[in-house]
């Protein structure tokens, strides 16, 4: 024990026992970062000298739509890492310590190293230390190692390097005591306790870019620079055609303007935030938009065994009594050996069961639970059986005695490990016969013991003896007992996760189950839910300890659970399958998941049993536990990915239509189809609503027979540019028609409005084409998304005002259309729906 002075100077020395916290970005910061995109640059950049040449309205737009971008990044990017700071919050706020030789108590931020801490059952541990005295403690570590069940302290030593959850002579920081008292001595502090080092590894570990960030960050740049050189190349061509250099620079801008899908980063985000609304609504909140897309192209789950994939409590299986193993659910109480095996259970047991909450050991809360399956009244039995006696429970002994009066007869009821009361019996009990035990019996019972533990069970055994005179009980006593049979229990699986993981099978991914726990447990789970095949698939994180990064690359491979592992070797697992190209996810409750939710591609945390560690850390959090959901939020990341590719080629192919447009224009020496108002006007008014209504396209189940996609998989595949080609050329073909047919019969004014009016209805046509890869024209699915009828027909309102409302012609550059003329655009423009959707009956025919 330290002394009031002797403590000071400790603190002094070593600090105050708290986490350090990380350098966080301001909001300014943050908001300055949304401008280095290079498409937003080259936009600025556009404005600027838009400006300078006189052109204050397309300045203007270009910096409204860059700015309402920033705004929306900023915000969803301010809610910002809070995983430090619940670390903290997670230490104990006060402790009892021993100074001057007296028992205080104080906040936890200021125990030191040297401090003796006493710790009882319910209490917080707020540092790592070294038992002194341990009275059957029991911790639950399972916020730092995964491990259900909570672990029995004792005073020996362990062996140098074991793993945290073996190292049963020390307590650590972030744990707390469910059973007994002990006293430690503080050795780490702060930062230098295993919280601290997960806290070391959270500031560490970069966080990932999912992959439509970084496709649309190489999209973003290579558009840009294509359409810089084609309108560089236009500007050329009218200056050498004798045309001003201003108006020529002008139009090269407009075009650029319109050409570069600027709204495509605003759109992207509110598509995300409706899909984030919807995933809400399914028990998946979203804390990073971008986390959606990402879920959807996900081909690794690396999930933690407690509280994700299993119940989180213990619930018990099997009885074994009369020689027969018994399920649970066919437990008959009529049945006296069995009835006198569950009253045995909760008489023996210091646990409290109510409907608000459950009060001890989560094996003892197990074996009371049994009552409530069987409509058993606990109280009741504990009531007419009053503890008359006991000897409590001790980590060395392994046993737990308590003496009742059964039926008039003072009977001791012993409770522990099975090899230890083995060699205690003296008979055993079969039927209503009573007799003295052989060594054949014995080896049933062994062998019942070993596949009972084959399946992952934690199994106690129950005895009990008659004594003639009623005392108080002592070890002594726990001799020559009549063995009336076994309880075996596990922390079960989720019902729904079998289904959930033969889902994710189906659909490419694969999962991967990492934990804290036995070997032999963690197999068990996995192969009762599908994801261990072979029990080969299954080791140790020793294993992995001395592996090379290349070396664990081709190891992961062949391996579906890991047990016993460290926070370390999580990151470790996770960097593997992302360096061999995987999109990787890591579910997880506890503390010791953090660094590798942050690590992983998408961190996902449980939001019940969660920690607010793990949950701060992760980009998604289930407000069911339920892995089941996972699966479905894959499904809605899948189809809003869908979406958002039907929204992009919605825009490139409208934009490489009014390309095509001004190219043939410029090749012909015929006039400049369109002013730079009808470019903005398209891009602003009649552009981003049907594509954000793509964006929100009615989800189908289909994406889930596909597999993942590669993590390099550019959006820009062959056949998506084919398709966006296509499309384009098709409407630049009507758009020049148009023009063509204005240009002939009144000029280039006509020629100009008509091709305007024709590329304009033209696009909003085109959003029902971009509905799906294949054609929809005559079926369901054609009027099954309201928004993009209704954006279409705003779209038409907006346009059809333009061409025929006086007062706008001047403002919007156009001339007045006779009736035959706009039933001319609107028929160009309509027939693009036809053409576009037999090229695609053609295309699938071909693929087919």
């Amino acid at each position: 024990m330290l002394t009031s002075e002797q403590a000071r100077q400790n603190q002094e020395k070593y600090g105050f026992n708290e986490l350090m916290e990380g350098k966080k970005k301001s909001t300014l910061q943050i908001f300055l970062e949304q401008y280095k995109d290079f498409l937003v640059i080259i936009l600025i950049f556009a404005a600027i000298i838009s400006g300078f040449l006189g052109d204050a309205e397309s300045a203007l737009v270009i910096f409204v739509v860059i700015t309402m971008n920033a705004i929306l990044g900023t915000v969803q990017t301010v809610k910002a890492e809070q995983s430090l700071n619940s670390l903290k919050q997670l230490s104990a706020p006060e402790a009892k310590v021993v100074r001057d030789g007296e028992t205080i108590q104080i906040p936890s931020r200021e125990v030191t190293i040297g401090d003796e801490v006493i710790v009882e059952a319910g209490d917080c541990i707020p540092a790592d230390g070294k038992l002194l005295t341990c009275a059957s403690l029991k911790v639950d570590e399972s916020a730092l190692t995964g491990e259900s069940l909570s672990v029995e302290k004792s005073l020996d030593e362990v062996p140098e390097g074991a793993a945290l959850g073996d190292q049963t002579n020390r307590v650590f920081s972030g744990s707390f005591a469910t059973y007994g008292r002990a006293t430690f001595e503080v050795t780490q502090i702060g930062m230098g306790t295993e919280v601290g080092k997960i806290a070391s590894l959270l500031k560490s570990t970069s966080e990932k870019r999912t992959p439509l960030q970084i496709n649309l960050d190489d999209f973003g740049r290579k558009l840009s620079i294509i359409i810089l050189v084609f309108c560089g190349i236009l500007f050329g061509i009218n200056v050498i055609q004798g045309g001003s250099v201003v108006d020529a620079f002008l139009f090269a801008v407009a075009l650029a303007v319109a050409a570069i899908p600027e709204a495509l980063s605003s759109i992207v985000t509110i598509v995300l935030s409706f899909g984030t609304q919807k995933m809400a609504r399914e028990h998946a909140i979203i804390r990073k938009l971008q986390a959606v897309e990402g879920l959807g192209s996900v081909s690794i789950i690396c999930s933690d065994k407690t509280g994700t994939l299993t119940q989180n409590k213990m619930t018990v299986e099997d009885y074994y009594v009369d020689e027969k193993r018994i399920p649970v659910d066919q437990i008959n109480f009529q049945e006296e050996n069995q009835e006198l095996l569950f009253r045995c259970s909760v008489l023996c047991n210091d646990s409290t069961v109510t409907e608000e909450q459950e009060i001890g050991d989560p094996t003892e809360t197990a074996l009371v639970n049994v009552g409530s399956r069987h409509d058993r009244n606990v109280s009741q039995i504990r009531d007419d059986y009053p503890r008359l006696s006991e000897v409590p429970f001790d980590s060395d002994r392994k046993l737990m005695s308590t003496a009742h009066g059964f039926d008039g007869k003072y009977t001791v009821v012993v409770k522990g490990a099975v090899d230890v009361l083995l060699g205690r019996m003296k008979s055993i009990r079969i039927g209503d016969t009573v007799r003295e035990i052989t060594e054949e019996d014995r080896m049933k019972i062994e062998k019942q013991n070993m596949e009972f533990s084959r399946d992952g069970l934690r199994v106690l055994a129950f005895c009990y003896k008659e004594m003639d005179e009623t005392r108080e009980l002592t070890v002594e006593d726990e001799n020559d007992l009549t063995f009336l049979g076994l309880i075996a229990m596990m922390d079960p699986p989720r019902e729904e996760s079998k289904a959930a993981v033969a889902e994710c099978i189906s659909a490419g991914i694969k999962p991967i189950m990492i934990t804290g726990d036995h070997k032999v447990t963690a197999a068990a789970i996995a192969k009762r839910i599908g994801i261990l095949k072979e029990e080969s698939e299954a080791c140790e994180g020793a294993v992995i300890e001395n592996m090379s990064d290349e070396e664990l690359q081709d190891f992961v491979e062949g391996i579906s659970v890991y047990a016993r592992v460290s926070p370390e070797h999580k990151i470790r697992i996770v960097r593997a399958w992302q360096d061999k190209g995987n999109i990787v996810a890591m579910t997880g409750d506890g503390v010791n998941d953090a660094p590798a939710l942050k690590q992983a591609n998408i961190g996902v945390a449980m939001g019940i049993t969660g920690s607010e560690v793990s949950k701060d850390a992760a980009a998604m959090v289930l407000t069911d536990d339920n892995f089941a959901t996972i699966v479905k939020a894959v499904e809605n990341g899948r189809n809003i990915y869908q979406n958002i590719k039907n929204s992009i080629q919605f825009l490139l192919s409208g934009n490489f239509g009014a390309i095509l447009a001004v190219l043939y224009a410029s090749i012909a020496a015929l006039p400049v189809p369109f002013a730079p108002v009808h470019l903005l006007f398209i891009n602003l008014l009649t552009d981003s609503l049907p594509a954000i209504a793509l964006g929100l396209e009615p989800h189908t189940t289909e994406v889930m027979k596909e597999k993942p996609r590669p993590m390099n998989e550019s959006i820009l595949t062959k056949n998506y540019l084919l398709s966006i080609g296509t499309e384009g050329l098709v409407i630049g073909i009507m758009t020049m028609t148009a023009f063509l047919i204005g240009y002939r019969t009144g000029g280039a004014a006509l020629a100009s409005t008509m091709a305007f009016g024709t590329l304009c209805t033209s696009r909003l046509v085109h959003g029902f084409n971009c509905k799906s890869n294949h054609p929809v024209i005559f079926t369901r699915r054609f009027f099954n998304n309201i928004f993009l009828i209704g954006a279409f027909l705003l779209g038409l309102f907006l346009i059809t005002s333009v061409l025929m409302i006086p007062a706008l012609h001047n403002l919007f550059k156009v001339v007045p259309l006779s009736m035959e003329q706009l039933f001319t655009v609107y028929g160009l423009a309509l027939l693009n729906l036809p053409v576009i959707q037999i090229l695609k009956w053609i295309r699938t025919r071909l693929q087919k």
